[in-house]
């Protein structure tokens, strides 16, 4: 079963959108020629940026099945981006049947995708939200009609807290999401950093920017302050390619410089 909730379904491809970007990166066709003009620029300042996008996507994969074979059954996964299988539902109703997923993104054209292709398990159910981050308070809302709040939930935030700027407070917006998620509850992050590179990804970070998004990297502790009050799992706060390559799945090269985490709400 699934349903879609749409608020403005206007795609502006008068400038680049981060979830076309993304969705470019990944070799995907659902993106238009400001999106591919913008990924090429940051291809580049970065050439291993695709690299990076599928080590993202595989690093998805590695820790949602964890959580699902922990008995996690629901999942709210907040800028989810343009479908590209296998989708974080498809990972864990394989595990747990009965799982159910809230999706969460700000572009139209993902809704347009969400409704055509995030189809559930008969046992499970499967939804999409069409909100922004940055406004916390909607998408927990919404999500309330599929998921059980007295029971755990898995959040994940997944390469997108690097297009929320400090202005916006991330921090702030972390917390939101957490504080009404019962004890149980796991928090799955991502983020990019300039740490290895700083004037690369200073570059980088300015060709979102002039298109709209308020990109903006991180270092290792900042992208650890996220994870505050909050149990991590081993092995702790570690570039992607060092996260639990042992479950099998790809990882990519310790060269991406890509943070990650998974901790536990006690």
């Amino acid at each position: 079963m699934t349903d879609a909730r749409s608020g403005a379904d206007h795609i502006d491809t008068s400038k680049p959108h981060s979830a076309r970007m993304y969705d470019y990166f990944l070799g995907g066709k659902d993106n238009y020629p400001v999106d591919s003009e913008a990924a090429e620029q940051v291809v580049s300042l970065f050439p291993a940026v695709r690299e990076m996008a599928r080590t993202n996507r595989w690093f998805m994969h590695r820790a949602s099945r964890l959580l699902a074979k922990r008995g996690v059954r629901q999942f709210l996964d907040i800028g989810t981006g343009i479908p590209t299988e296998p989708n974080l539902h498809q990972i864990v109703q394989g595990i747990v049947p009965d799982a159910r997923v809230v999706y969460a993104d700000n572009d139209p054209i993902v809704l347009r995708h969400a409704e055509a292709l995030l189809h559930s398990t008969r046992e499970g159910k499967t939804a999409y939200v069409q909100g922004d981050v940055r406004e916390p308070g909607k998408i927990l809302a919404a999500a309330r009609e599929t998921l059980d709040f007295s029971r755990p939930i898995a959040l994940s935030l997944v390469a997108l807290l690097h297009l929320v700027a400090d202005e916006d407070e991330p921090g702030r917006i972390v917390r939101e999401l957490l504080e009404p998620l019962a004890p149980g509850s796991y928090l799955t992050l991502s983020h990019a950093t300039g740490d290895f590179d700083p004037e690369t990804w200073a570059r980088v970070v300015e060709v979102y920017r002039r298109g709209g998004t308020p990109a903006q990297v991180r270092s290792r502790g900042e992208f650890s302050a996220f994870f505050t009050g909050l149990e991590l799992e081993d092995p702790g706060v570690v570039l992607a390619a060092l996260w639990h390559p042992e479950l099998g799945e790809r990882h990519g090269g310790e060269e991406i410089p890509l943070y990650v985490g998974v901790a536990r709400k006690s």
